[in-house]
C-alpha cells in the first residue's frame, strides 16, 4: 500500500479515534477504497460504534474528513456486517494484505481493500491499478 495512502488512513483513523468510532476491523487500519463522486476523488471507509456502521468520506489528499454518515441502505449495511465479520475472523491485518498484493505484482497500487469470508475463511478483495489497468487479487487473511 502506498505511503501516501498509509498516511492518509493515519490522519483518518486518528480522527475517527478522537470522535469514539473504530474502524470495521478491530485492527490497525480500515476498510477503505478509493472511488470518484460528482468527478471528485474521495476515500470512503467503513467504520462501526457498537451496533452502528458509519461511512466517512476522507479527502484523500490531507486526509480531512469530508463528511461521515450513518449506514442505513440494507445492502451497504449487509456489506459492513459481512466485513466486520471476516475481520472478526482475521489474523493478518489489511495493510499486510495490501503489502502482499503489491510486492506479488510489481508496478501496481492498491485503490481498494474489502475483507469478506469464503467458505469460512477470511480474504481480502484487493483492487490494483497499473499503468491504466485495473485487476483484483484475493489475499488469505486467516
Amino acid at each position: 500500500m502506498s505511503r501516501m495512502l498509509q498516511l492518509v488512513l493515519l490522519v483518518v483513523a486518528v480522527s475517527l479515534a478522537s470522535a469514539g468510532a473504530l474502524p470495521v476491523q478491530a485492527q490497525d487500519e480500515d476498510v477503505a477504497q478509493f472511488e470518484i463522486d460528482d468527478g471528485k476523488l474521495q476515500l470512503s471507509i467503513y467504520t462501526s460504534r457498537g451496533d452502528d456502521f458509519t461511512e466517512v468520506i476522507a479527502d484523500p489528499k490531507n486526509g480531512a474528513v469530508v463528511k461521515a454518515e450513518k449506514i442505513t441502505d440494507s445492502d451497504d449495511l449487509n456489506d459492513a456486517v459481512d466485513q466486520k465479520a471476516a475481520m472478526d475472523k482475521a489474523t493478518v491485518s489489511l495493510l499486510a494484505a495490501a503489502d502482499t498484493a503489491e510486492k506479488d505484482n510489481p508496478g501496481s497500487r492498491v485503490v481498494g481493500i474489502f475483507p469478506d469470508l469464503r467458505d469460512g475463511h477470511a480474504v481480502a478483495e484487493v483492487t490494483l491499478l497499473q499503468g491504466e489497468g485495473a485487476k483484483k487479487v484475493t489475499e488469505k487473511l486467516d
